[in-house]
Order: C-alpha cells, then sequence, then structure tokens
C-alpha cells in the first residue's frame, strides 16, 4: 500500500485546512485507516481512525469536537478536516493504514503502511 498525504500549509489559530491521503496498492475499502501527528521535539501521537465502511471513527481527546476523519472508498482518499486550530496542533501530519483492523489502535505498531506527512504549521 502507498500512501501519499496532502493538503498541509501555514493557517492562523482558529483557521481550517482540510488533509487527503491517497492510498493505492491495495483495495482500499479492506483498510482501516488513520491520522497521526508529530510535532518538533515530541513523539508522533494518534489524532483520528476511521473503519472500513466510514462508519466508525474515533478521535484523541485532544482533537475532538474539531477535527473530523472521513473517507471516500470511490476516491481511494482519506480526510482530515480540521477545524478550530491551535498552535499546539502545529506538527508534521502523517496518515497510515492498518490492514487488521486491530484493537489497540492509537498505538503505531498497529498500521502498516504509512505516509510520507504533510506540514501543517499553526500561527498564533
Amino acid at each position: 500500500v502507498q500512501l501519499q498525504a496532502s493538503g498541509g500549509g501555514l493557517v492562523q489559530a482558529g483557521g481550517s485546512l482540510r488533509l487527503s491521503c491517497a492510498a493505492s496498492g491495495r483495495t482500499f475499502s479492506t483498510i482501516v485507516m488513520g491520522w497521526f501527528r508529530q510535532a518538533p521535539g515530541k513523539e508522533r501521537e494518534f489524532v483520528a481512525r476511521i473503519n472500513r465502511s466510514g462508519a466508525i471513527t474515533y478521535y484523541a481527546d485532544s482533537v475532538k469536537g474539531r477535527f473530523t476523519i472521513s473517507r471516500d472508498n470511490a476516491k481511494n482518499t482519506v480526510y482530515l478536516q480540521m477545524n478550530s486550530l491551535k498552535p499546539e496542533g502545529t506538527a508534521v501530519y502523517y496518515c497510515a493504514a492498518d490492514q487488521a483492523d486491530r484493537y489497540v489502535y492509537t498505538a503505531l505498531g498497529a498500521y502498516d503502511y504509512w505516509g510520507q506527512g504533510t506540514q501543517v504549521t499553526v500561527s498564533s
């Protein structure tokens, strides 16, 4: 599975961005997808996850109510709509693919493939 993330950029606090992640190499609808982020000097952390059909989603507490993960299986793409962005949201955002729908979905090891990351910078 190859993943290509895009949509990052510079935005003011309170603004919005939508990230996209295009997948190829395997039937997209069979893969659980997630988003992670890594701020400078910090470990990579879980942000959101969506099941194969798109009906079930999970979020980190820090983004709940502001971020929305969605997917379009016809376009082999997963999205992360980020609203009310905060300066602490500055990070490289990564999409990731879980082929096995693992139980501990916040762990890096639950994902088999990773995109290259897209930089999001939120200015105060």
